[in-house]
């Protein structure tokens, strides 16, 4: 789907989805009734019933397999922001037993990662640029400098192995969040919705058609449960853009002090 129309802000974007999805609902059943006044109305009398359940249930399916992807994806960037925030603080908080000097070092590498992040991985993941081959320099600095670190009591020789495993597992959620990024719900899979969707108001629309009334009722209550679907999967179908996107706060809490006041500068 469209990024201008991802970037829109829920308002707009219900109004949008929901509108086109009534407008193709009026043209089916301005097109059907038509044609029921026509020999095809002998057509549409042998078509059965019965065929609106299997249509109905397709089109459940297709919608549920794909918003349970997206779903999940939403789920696990926001899991892998938490777990990246979470052991940046650990290594801030571990940072602590060690001389002023080293313990400075990691705070500004600290700093400078979750400044890049938001300045530079944000925005390239919101347009799904964002790739691995640019290495997190300053969390691997961080990473050397916990492997360097001479332990001069046993304080310290207790923290250096807790600190090199949260900046692996920082190392490993912020390569999650980048690769989860780039999930999107793919062209064919629109088309699969779309076109289920559209089969199923077709077929409303000729079982219904010697009755306007009627048909014009069963059409309304499918098309706005079939616009509801495409609008949820829509608005939470890339995990870092849109009015729902996932931002840094997390990481921007964790930041120093001093770097916070810094940046509001």
């Amino acid at each position: 789907m469209a990024d201008w129309l991802l970037n829109l802000p829920a308002t707009w974007m219900a109004a949008i989805v929901f509108v086109a999805t009534y407008v193709i609902t009026a043209f089916v059943y301005l097109v059907v009734t038509r044609l029921a006044l026509t020999d095809w109305a002998r057509a549409f009398k042998t078509v059965s019933p019965g065929m609106l359940s299997p249509l109905g249930v397709l089109f459940a399916l297709l919608v549920g397999f794909i918003a349970v992807e997206v779903w999940n994806n939403f789920d696990k960037a926001k899991a892998a922001i938490t777990t990246e925030a979470s052991a940046l603080r650990a290594v801030v908080v571990l940072a602590g037993t060690f001389p002023p000097e080293q313990k400075a070092r990691i705070e500004a590498l600290i700093n400078l990662h979750i400044e890049t992040a938001v300045n530079h991985e944000w925005p390239e993941m919101a347009h799904q640029r964002a790739t691995l081959s640019p290495l997190p320099t300053a969390l691997i600095g961080v990473l050397h400098d916990a492997l360097a670190i001479t332990p001069g009591d046993n304080t310290q020789r207790s923290a250096q192995p807790e600190m090199i495993r949260a900046v692996r597992t920082a190392l490993e959620a912020r390569r999650q969040r980048i690769v989860i990024s780039e999930s999107a719900v793919g062209a064919v899979k629109w088309v699969g919705i779309l076109l289920q969707g559209l089969c199923t108001l077709i077929a409303i629309a000729m079982v219904h058609s010697e009755n306007r009334r009627a048909c014009a009722m069963a059409l309304l209550l499918f098309a706005t449960g079939m616009a509801l679907s495409v609008l949820l999967i829509a608005a939470y179908s890339r995990p870092f853009m849109g009015e729902n996107a996932l931002g840094p706060e997390l990481l921007k809490q964790v930041m120093t002090s001093e770097a916070a006041l810094g940046s509001k500068r």
